[in-house]
């Protein structure tokens, strides 16, 4: 799903137009940027968190050449599912 589909699923059932609806799509997922950002843990109740995580440095080969390559270290965004939502998915009842 995209997040025009995403937009036009909420719009079509709220009544609110697109150009409403995306602005407030929008706002959702800068704010969920910005606190990744900040290094802020952001959960959402029944369906995850999202969470930075950091990667160590390392060594690394260049598949083609086969030449060692140095990796930095780096944050990378990570999300993790609720256990509603991992039963969901396997058709399991949920509470």
């Amino acid at each position: 799903m995209t997040k025009a589909e995403l937009v036009e699923m909420i719009a079509g059932v709220t009544g609110v137009s697109k150009k409403d609806t995306a602005v407030i799509v929008n706002m959702i997922l800068e704010n969920i940027s910005r606190a990744l950002e900040s290094s802020d843990k952001v959960e959402l109740r029944g369906f995850g968190s999202f969470k930075v995580k950091s990667r160590r440095s390392r060594t690394a080969r260049n598949p083609r050449s086969g030449d060692s390559v140095m990796v930095p270290a780096k944050l990378v965004p990570y999300f993790k599912a609720s256990n509603e939502l991992k039963a969901r998915l396997n058709g399991e009842p949920t509470g």
